[in-house]
């Protein structure tokens, strides 16, 4: 994990507790060189890309996609493969086809498995699509950091066809951008996902491994506007989890500091990998259903953030079952509910 800090103290980006920041990120220097000698080329052919001449490196590390070519890209490699084999194959993949190896690969992997392929590069980068940039949930409160941002971000690394894959974001940030560098970044407003704005109610956060990063901002957030110590009432509660306490409790010194001086009145772990069972936050949840329904009843604003396909689908199941076990309700008025909390905006996830 890295903890990254922009300074912001020479543009005017302004955020809130709850944003999102968008980062314009670099591709992997070693990806784009292998690239390069793949193409034949050096790197300062001056290419056309956006109605300006850039060199043809630049083009490759920060303007086009080349770790999801799009179909018009493997129709193009097609018409470009001088071996008629090869270019049914590009043209079988274009269709969501062709050889299974092949179905996540990146530019680089398309233009060593077809050799025959000499793509010119107009045509090339024309039909690469733009790179988009990554959004990070931010982790930091404008009232306790002014004039910085900051992200939590886990480097996304993997293996694949003898190849080491980087994530595009997370290892810019992590590997190679470097202190004093000047990154493009954009703020992504939260459209509600903000801690209450009513001081006084309570705010259960369920936020896994980097799903902490929202609400470490809630939570200075909250203690910054005086809703967290008592002085207006509002009342905290953090799951959090990861698979070892000992390499993965996220900001545990600024946790355990806020739950000694009562910004956080509840804190429930769950280290997946600490005991021979597995313990999710879902877990925690179940096990402390009575409170939780009790704070639900009294107010409180109900977070999620983290992966939307498993860990979120399972702590709202288990807020699901909490609803039929200690509110009484049938399942159908369990759902209906959940989704009344939603459009009173006391139930907000940012999931990805």
């Amino acid at each position: 994990m890295r903890h990254v800090v922009f300074d912001l103290s020479t543009s005017d980006v302004t955020y809130e507790a709850g944003d999102s920041l968008g980062v314009f990120a670099r591709k992997n220097p070693e990806l784009v060189q292998a690239v390069l000698d793949r193409l034949g080329a050096s790197g300062e052919e001056m290419v056309a890309h956006d109605g300006e001449a850039l060199p043809l490196r630049q083009v490759l590390l920060s303007k086009v996609d080349i770790a999801r070519p799009s179909d018009d890209c493997l129709e193009f490699l097609a018409t470009r493969a001088f071996n008629g084999e090869e270019a049914l194959k590009l043209q079988a993949l274009a269709r969501g086809e062709g050889p299974s190896e092949l179905a996540e690969a990146d530019l680089l992997d398309l233009l060593l498995a077809f050799p025959s392929v000499m793509p010119s590069l107009p045509g090339l980068l024309k039909s690469l699509d733009r790179l988009q940039p990554r959004l990070y949930s931010i982790a930091s409160s404008p009232k306790a950091h002014p004039r910085e941002v900051h992200l939590t971000v886990s480097a996304v690394r993997w293996d694949s066809n003898d190849r080491q894959r980087t994530g595009i974001g997370s290892c810019y940030l992590a590997d190679f951008a470097k202190p004093g560098d000047v990154v493009p970044i954009f703020v992504q407003k939260s459209h509600g996902f903000s801690p209450p704005a009513d001081d006084s109610a309570p705010a259960i956060m369920v936020g896994p491994g980097t799903g902490i990063a929202p609400f470490r901002a809630f939570l200075e957030e909250r203690e910054a506007r005086g809703a967290a110590t008592g002085v207006k009432g509002g009342r905290n509660w953090l799951f959090f989890g990861d698979q070892k306490r000992a390499t993965d409790f996220l900001y545990e010194d600024q946790i355990v500091d806020w739950q000694r001086r009562g910004v956080l009145q509840r804190l429930d772990l769950a280290f997946s990998r600490d005991q021979a069972e597995k313990i999710y936050v879902q877990d925690r949840m179940r096990e402390n259903a009575a409170d939780l329904w009790t704070w639900l009843a009294e107010g409180a604003h109900f977070y999620v953030c983290g992966d939307a396909k498993r860990m979120a689908k399972d702590v709202e199941d288990a807020l699901l079952q909490i609803a039929v076990e200690q509110g009484g309700k049938s399942a159908a008025e369990a759902k209906a509910w959940l989704d009344g909390l939603a459009k009173a905006g006391r139930y907000q996830r940012d999931v990805y």
